[in-house]
């Protein structure tokens, strides 16, 4: 039986290995598409690593500040760090945006952190892989490697050049761009603050406003030209917590007397995942049921072609009286031995393209494990065709050949 299908493939080897490759080629795109899910999944979880916090403290009615826009007041994080349980509370800023080095823009997230030290301000980066951490309060910037930025660049951002005085590694938004970091007070400037055209304008606009120019109430229209100055905003405030306090306590306490949206590690794992990149999740999976549906048809014709090419054979085999299922078998071990040929190529070549996508692409055993005996299930499936008509073939052919 194993002697039949081994000398059927060495007959018939270029087909045999061509269309090996062609499906190898096909299941590495489909291992590819499964890595850079789990890529999405790992930036998101990232993203909170790195972090540093047990509690985001957002807009009320929000699902900031990485799913939705978020806007706080910088001094709420005074109020929070009195609150029970609470062991740290830092301002912290998110927008992403093209940073300009030179003639090119980079895409990034930009992240403002709040003074402090490393360790004790949740909002810096946790380690560097050259340079040092930001230590002046302005003009420093620390940015992720994979920008392409490198210790001692100059880089843009709006009217401000920031120095990359460190680097670090893998310190990427939910949808993987890069992060570059700067101080609060800068990031609250690029993110909040208008242009002075703007500022002019809406002067203007303010002085033109008769409610702003009540004779009875001095210095009300220079109040109000003051605060459409302002950048006193922050995205979110990061907590960390004290030894044996609850998260779900503390934000609860929170939540009641601060009226703020909070959420818990659990929760904002839940909106990265659930919701921010649900959307991706379906696009991939049905690219990966296509290409499954696609390698299945590649798998079944080639093996039909094989089957077509060797009636006469089959009909010779009926007549000295060999079984059906040594026949069956023959056909399946040939599917089979193409899915597994078309595996090893479609492994080795996701493994050498997924260093070469711009999104990170994590390629986990598990789901190769999985893959490769979901090739040989559709091979199994796929070659069904080819073995109902082996088994229709009449011993009678073989003499009338």
């Amino acid at each position: 039986m194993i002697s039949l299908a081994g000398r059927d493939i060495i007959h018939g080897w270029g087909k045999f290995v061509f269309t090996g490759i062609g499906l190898g080629l096909l299941i590495g795109v489909t291992l590819v598409m499964a890595g850079v899910y789990r890529g999405m999944v790992d930036d998101g979880k990232a993203l909170l690593d790195n972090s540093g916090a047990d509690l985001w403290v957002v807009q009320k009615d929000t699902l900031g500040p990485y799913a939705e826009s978020s806007s706080l007041n910088d001094d709420v994080y005074r109020t929070i760090l009195a609150m029970p349980g609470v062991a740290q509370a830092a301002n912290v800023t998110y927008l992403t945006m093209q940073v300009r080095k030179g003639e090119s823009d980079v895409r990034t997230m930009v992240v403002g952190i709040a003074p402090g030290a490393l360790g004790a301000t949740p909002g810096w980066p946790p380690y560097l892989v050259a340079g040092r951490q930001i230590t002046r309060g302005h003009y420093e910037a620390v940015a992720d490697i994979a920008t392409g930025f490198r210790r001692g660049d100059v880089l843009k951002i709006r009217r401000n050049r920031y120095t990359v005085v460190g680097l670090t590694r893998r310190m990427v938004s939910s949808s993987g761009d890069p992060m570059v970091f700067i101080p609060l007070k800068d990031a609250q400037e690029a993110q909040f603050l208008k242009d002075n055209d703007a500022i002019w304008q809406s002067r203007r606009r303010t002085e033109a406003n008769p409610a702003f120019n009540r004779p009875g109430v001095p210095g009300l229209l220079d109040a109000v030209i003051a605060s459409q100055s302002t950048n006193a905003f922050v995205n979110a405030v990061l907590v960390t917590l004290k030894p044996d306090h609850a998260p779900d306590e503390v934000a609860e306490s929170i939540r009641r007397w601060k009226r703020l949206t909070v959420y818990t590690r659990a929760q904002m794992e839940d909106i990265l995942v659930g919701k921010l990149i649900a959307t991706s999740a379906k696009q991939i999976g049905m690219f990966l049921v296509i290409l499954a549906i696609v390698s299945a048809a590649i798998v079944a014709f080639i093996i039909y072609s094989l089957t077509m090419d060797k009636i006469r054979e089959i009909a010779v085999l009926k007549l000295i009286g060999t079984r059906n299922r040594t026949i069956v078998a023959m056909i399946m071990q040939q599917a089979l031995a193409l899915g597994v040929i078309g595996f090893v190529v479609g492994k080795i070549t996701a493994t050498f393209a997924a260093p070469l996508f711009p999104k990170y692409v994590l390629l986990m055993p598990f789901d190769s494990i999985a893959g490769f005996f979901a090739v040989l299930v559709i091979c199994v499936l796929a070659s069904i065709v080819a073995i109902r008509m082996a088994l229709k073939v009449d011993p009678a052919e073989a003499i009338g050949g």
